[in-house]
């Protein structure tokens, strides 16, 4: 069992984040916000770009494909912070 963080609401890797690809914009606020390093930001690749709706694929151009990616989830205590600093409302929390 893994040291718990007193202000987080579950362990490491109980939880994960979900990013949505339609609605994320690449604007780095959850790296920013992020207390355990979980998101890095990167060019979401072509397979993936196929997968969007027309309005995502859209948003996805807008922005160069400018995205974050949870590289790092295992290390996500589900504090929430991210889900809050989203402007977009991108992220969610899914049971790993």
């Amino acid at each position: 069992m893994t040291e718990q963080d007193p202000d987080c609401k579950h362990e490491a890797g109980k939880f994960k984040p979900v990013i949505d690809r339609n609605r994320c914009e690449g604007k780095e606020d959850c790296v920013a916000v992020c207390p355990y390093q979980v998101f890095t930001m990167g060019k979401l690749p072509s397979a993936d770009r196929r997968k969007l709706t027309f309005g995502g694929k859209l948003k996805g151009f807008v922005h160069r494909w400018h995205q974050a990616f949870a590289t790092n989830a295992d290390a996500c205590h589900a504090c929430g912070l991210c889900v809050t600093a989203c402007p977009e409302k991108a992220i969610t929390l899914a049971r790993a």
